[in-house]
C-alpha cells in the first residue's frame, strides 16, 4: 500500500528490514546499542562487527541513549548506507507517555537521516516486539507522525516505507494508513 505525504511516497510493504536497499534502515534499538534480539539482533548480525564498534563508541561518548532518541552509524554489510539507531518505549499500559516517546523516536530518526542527507528510509514498527507496545496504536502513532514530519519538512525525503514482519504488522499500518487518509481527505 502507498500514500503521498506532502511529495514523499509513504509504502507499507511486508518483509525484513536488513534486505532493504534504502539510504538508511532504522533500527529499534535498546539504551545499550550493543544489539539484542528481534530488528535489533538482525541488524547487528547482518550488518557485521563494524556496526556495534561504531555502537560502543557513541555510548562511550555519550552515555545510553535514551528513549526517543536517535543516532546514526555505518551500515556497513548491509544494503542500505547507514543505520539510524533509536529507543523506542516500553510498554507500560499507556499511561507513562509512551505515545509522545514513541513519536518522539519517528521523529528524531528522520530529523537524523535528514542531517545525514537519506532520501529513502526504511523503519521497522518500533517498540511492537519485545517492548509490547500494542501494533494498532503504535501503527497510528508512526504514521500520524511520519505525516506531519513529511508535511513540514517538504522535499526532503523520496520515500519512507515501514518494513512490517509478519501478516498482523502489515494489516494494522494498512488500516491505520487508511483511516489517517480519510481523516486528511475530508
Amino acid at each position: 500500500m502507498n500514500a503521498m505525504f506532502g511529495n514523499t511516497r509513504v509504502t507499507l510493504v511486508p518483509g525484513n528490514i536488513i534486505t532493504q536497499k534504502v539510504d538508511a534502515v532504522v533500527n529499534a534499538a535498546n539504551s545499550s546499542l550493543m544489539g539484542g534480539g528481534g530488528v535489533d539482533g538482525a541488524i547487528h548480525n547482518a550488518g557485521g562487527p563494524e556496526i556495534k564498534a561504531a555502537c560502543r563508541e557513541i555510548i562511550r561518548a555519550r552515555g545510553p541513549l535514551p528513549p526517543g532518541r536517535a543516532v546514526a552509524t555505518t551500515a556497513c554489510r548491509l544494503p542500505a548506507r547507514l543505520v539510524i539507531h533509536t529507543v523506542g518505549p516500553v510498554w507500560e499500559g499507556g499511561t507513562s507517555g509512551e505515545d509522545q516517546t514513541l513519536a518522539d523516536a519517528y521523529r528524531s530518526s528522520l530529523a537524523v537521516a535528514r542531517e545525514e542527507n537519506a532520501r529513502t528510509v526504511a523503519f521497522p514498527s518500533i517498540s511492537t516486539g519485545a517492548y509490547g507496545y500494542p501494533i494498532d496504536r503504535a501503527a497510528a502513532v508512526a504514521l500520524r507522525t511520519v505525516r506531519a514530519e513529511l508535511v513540514t519538512h517538504l522535499g526532503s525525503f523520496d520515500e519512507v516505507r515501514f518494513v512490517l514482519w509478519g501478516q498482523r504488522a502489515l494489516l494494522a499500518y494498512e488500516s491505520a494508513l487508511t483511516a489517517l487518509l480519510d481523516e486528511h481527505s475530508g
